[in-house]
């Protein structure tokens, strides 16, 4: 079989309905972390429909009775190998506008919890198995599809797939571009500023050492002179570093000196830093106050509570990388539009995949980052449809054909 006849075979076989439906029964199943089941029943989904295909699929727990789910097209041999990687939890429905776990399709949208971030994806993706196995067109690479656990928290069904050596040449990441390709994004890493003081009644002051005081001139020099040479740090496409901070907590109350003081900071980093210098800034910032100040005490700690093992490093896939190219033109033959080449504003577990895992990665989905946790969550029923064959006709590029 020629090329262009298995693309055509692709088009003719992917049913959009299908690709739809799974969307809506996806979204009906619960899987953020204030349930009591976790990713369990998605991930029951997933596995039972597959299996009743005749696609092969285990399910591997990975923590606590939490299951990712693969599954593979196995090649004929001599192609690259391709993964369709995607997370299967969601944040919590919090206080939606819109019934989170009753999926309506109202003018192109598929609304609830998990539509755009990203069970869209997972359904587009469990389709683009099932067109290529239905239309029998058999590969020469093997295809993977990796349905993990935990990204919303400490990514550690990404983790688990790379820790097992599930490892394939190149991946997609799912997460929603509107079906535009994100060849890189910044990384994470969060951090927390504890501020010493000395505790004392507010009735004598000036026996104490405000924490709170010490914690404000500190924020104003990162202000002043970190901020502004993170602003001349800048990637071509990702733009400059940036800091935020996120929370601050300190004292006790209104009448006691605050003996301590504590500020959270998210810093997004791009491929030209280190973590050592991110750590660095910081630590210089520090040493200036103390010298200037003998009574400022601060110690910089980085906080593990948004990773399990991995560092959440920057990503960034060459523009001209043969994965990138597939996928730019198997969206074009889609959906008659040239595709743009993106950064993706979020972190995602692409990172892991290609700095820890070595895998060839980029992202690309259905639905808009802009929907993602939002209270009124949706994803373009078109754009589930059309993701479903954009990743068939890739793994067609990616993997070739006996």
């Amino acid at each position: 079989m020629t090329q262009s006849a298995a693309r055509n075979k692709i088009i003719e076989a992917s049913d959009a309905g299908e690709s739809i439906s799974l969307c809506q029964e996806l979204i009906k199943i619960p899987s953020h972390e204030q349930y009591e089941a976790r990713e369990g029943r998605v991930a029951e989904f997933i596995y039972n429909y597959l299996k009743s295909q005749d696609i092969e699929v285990i399910k591997r727990e990975v923590v606590d009775g939490r299951p990712n789910v693969i599954a593979i097209l196995r090649g004929t041999g001599g192609g690259n190998s391709l993964m369709l990687n995607g997370h299967i939890d969601t944040v919590p429905p919090f206080e939606m506008d819109i019934e989170p776990f009753n999926p309506v399709i109202l003018e192109d949208r598929i609304y609830g919890r998990g539509a755009a971030d990203m069970k869209g994806a997972i359904a587009a993706m469990m389709e683009a198995l099932l067109t290529l196995h239905r239309a029998n067109i058999r590969l020469s690479g093997d295809l993977v599809f990796t349905a993990v656990i935990d990204e919303e928290r400490r990514s550690e069904g990404t983790e688990d797939i790379i820790r097992t050596g599930s490892r394939t040449d190149m991946a997609i990441v799912g997460e929603p571009t509107e079906l535009q390709v994100a060849i890189a994004h910044k990384g994470l890493e969060w951090m927390e500023i504890v501020v010493k003081g000395k505790t004392a009644h507010s009735g004598a002051a000036d026996k104490g050492i405000n924490a709170i005081s010490k914690a404000a001139k500190l924020i104003t020099v990162i202000e002043g002179e970190l901020v502004p040479e993170l602003n001349r740090r800048t990637n071509a496409l990702l733009g400059p570093s940036t800091l935020n901070f996120g929370k601050i907590e300190g004292g006790d109350q209104p009448s006691t000196v605050a003996g301590e003081c504590r500020i959270q900071i998210d810093r997004r980093w791009i491929p030209e830093e280190t973590l050592d210098m991110i750590l660095g800034d910081f630590q210089r910032v520090i040493h200036k106050l103390t010298q200037e100040d003998p009574q400022f005490q601060a110690e910089i700690r980085r906080l593990s509570s948004n990773m399990a093992t991995m560092e959440h490093m920057p990503m960034q896939i060459d523009a001209n990388h043969p994965l990138v190219n597939a996928v730019s033109q198997a969206t074009s033959f889609v959906t008659k539009t040239k595709p743009d080449l993106v950064a993706f504003p979020a972190w995602t577990d692409a990172s892991l995949l290609s700095n820890f895992g070595k895998i060839d990665c980029l992202i690309f989905g259905p639905g808009s980052i802009k929907q993602a946790h939002a209270k009124v969550e949706y994803v373009s029923a078109t754009e589930v449809a059309q993701a479903a064959k954009v990743y068939a006709l890739a793994a067609l590029e990616i993997c070739g054909i006996m």
